[in-house]
């Protein structure tokens, strides 16, 4: 599958439409945003997990923003619920199986419920892992093992970034899903235990605000420290360009 990307700060950034379908494609699709771009930029073992991404999806209205102001194109927004329906779609038109990992028991029963109603044509598993912060070997791999005996096309692994990446990109080699999604709270999302902004904010790119409203203290980091921050990097880089465009023009004087 082609794959059509742009170099932004340093990450192939997925460029094509939003309903692009994986005929044939194999490997992970992650997202990127203004805050995972900062924490990748202190973690050098996030970054690598971000750069192998087989797509980088712009998770972001910064990542889209950046975008305009470094290379002067257009980009849509798609977030990790977006490809979530996008590939419950694709599923379900070819009665393929997918498999939930993460979260607690009862998100994973109201996902369950759901999933049931609007895709009864798609075969679903769930697992919900221990709740502590580092698994051992030994559950990893008996969790894998679980996986893998439900034979799933599509993986979605829903624990807290970078947490999730990481799992997925260490196991991706175990692991027998074709494809593979770390889409962090999109299982709340979808379950419904925690309410998605309305349309008139997810449309005008300012989904974070009412979400930092309702939850300042997770999410008050990522708007008032990494949000900054992207933009200085962006800021950053255009005038490098910049500076590197004048440079050529006067070797060529």
């Amino acid at each position: 599958m082609s794959v059509n990307t742009l170099n932004i700060l340093g990450f192939e950034i997925f460029a094509g439409k939003e309903e692009f379908l994986p005929i044939g494609f194999h490997g992970v699709i992650s997202t990127i945003n203004p805050h995972s771009y900062i924490i990748a930029r202190e973690d050098d073992a996030f970054k690598n997990v971000l750069l192998n991404s087989d797509i980088l999806l712009p998770d972001g209205i910064g990542i889209v923003l950046a975008t305009r102001v470094l290379v002067g194109a257009k980009i849509k927004r798609i977030t990790g619920s977006d490809i979530h329906r996008i590939l419950l779609n694709y599923l379900d038109k070819k009665n393929g199986p997918c498999f939930y990992f993460g979260s607690g028991q009862d998100t994973l029963d109201k996902l369950k419920e759901r999933i049931s109603k609007e895709h009864p044509r798609i075969s679903a598993g769930f697992l919900s892992p221990p709740f502590k912060p580092v698994f051992t070997e030994e559950e990893n791999l008996e969790m894998i093992k679980i996986i893998n005996d439900f034979n799933p096309e599509v993986l979605f692994v829903g624990m807290t970034a970078p947490r999730q990446e990481k799992w997925v990109h260490k196991y991706r080699s175990l692991l027998n899903a074709k494809i593979m999604c770390p889409v962090g709270a999109v299982f709340d999302f979808y379950a419904g235990t925690v309410k998605r902004p309305g349309k008139f904010w997810l449309n005008t790119g300012l989904e974070w605000l009412p979400r930092l409203l309702r939850e300042p203290k997770r999410l008050w980091k990522r708007t008032i420290i990494s949000t900054p921050l992207f933009m200085w990097y962006v800021v950053l880089e255009k005038w490098n360009l910049f500076i590197t465009s004048q440079r050529r023009k006067g070797s060529r004087a």
